[in-house]
């Protein structure tokens, strides 16, 4: 089997150089650009399997390369940024982004986010109808949810929520995105965190600290994805 690829945008050649390093001991295929003029180029030759972009570059900000990126492409792409404020997480995950990671990083978390990031791709491709993580069970052909083998009884509205969330498997999905598939204009965040409280009521060992429903402070809502 092929190792993934993975094209590193960021313009400090120590970022660029400990990544290619660290991901390279993981067995990713590493390519690299310092601007987005590079990052642009070289996804349209090379067409990596997923893109790593830091949004300060000094030619095109992050989002303007994000922007084009999902004018021509569907590659998966994980945003690693040294913005903490939520408002710059939401709009590179509406602008398309897959996923974020926030400067400084572990090692173990971005793998994991990129992997997951190409894991949610190939299901998209696959359009796999059954969803298994933990003892949480999804089939969106029968729409059928169970946890621990026992059925789940789930309004439409929460079904809904949770096929969304399922659909996305460990990806976030900010407030907007989830309300603008489900609800469009008439939604709103609070009326959103009631439903997902009633998801939660009913799928999670403890609401109070779930296992599978993950909130983005500020952002959104991930499901999270366990063997």
């Amino acid at each position: 089997m092929t190792a993934p690829s993975v094209l590193v945008v960021d313009d400090e050649p120590a970022i660029r150089r400990l990544l290619r390093t660290s991901l390279a001991a993981q067995g990713w295929r590493v390519a690299e650009a310092a601007d987005g003029a590079a990052a642009l180029d070289a996804v349209a030759a090379a067409a990596p399997d997923v893109v790593l972009l830091d949004l300060g570059l000094p030619d095109l900000d992050g989002m303007e390369v994000l922007r084009r990126l999902r004018a021509v492409s569907a590659v998966p792409v994980v945003v690693l940024t040294a913005r903490e404020n939520e408002e710059a997480k939401v709009a590179a995950l509406d602008g398309g982004a897959d996923d974020y990671v926030t400067k400084p990083f572990g090692t173990a978390e971005l793998v994991a986010r990129l992997r997951t990031a190409l894991r949610h791709r190939l299901q998209q491709e696959g359009a796999a109808p059954a969803f298994v993580s933990g003892d949480l069970a999804v089939d969106l052909v029968r729409r059928v949810v169970t946890v621990g083998g026992a059925p789940v009884r789930l309004s439409p509205r929460e079904y809904d929520i949770l096929a969304l969330l399922v659909k996305h498997a460990g990806r976030v999905l900010t407030h907007r995105q989830i309300l603008g598939q489900l609800w469009g204009a008439s939604g709103d965040v609070q009326q959103l965190r009631v439903y997902v409280r009633q998801v939660r009521q009913k799928i999670e060992r403890d609401p109070e600290r779930p296992r599978h429903i993950l909130t983005e402070t500020g952002v959104g809502y991930r499901l999270a994805v366990e063997a």
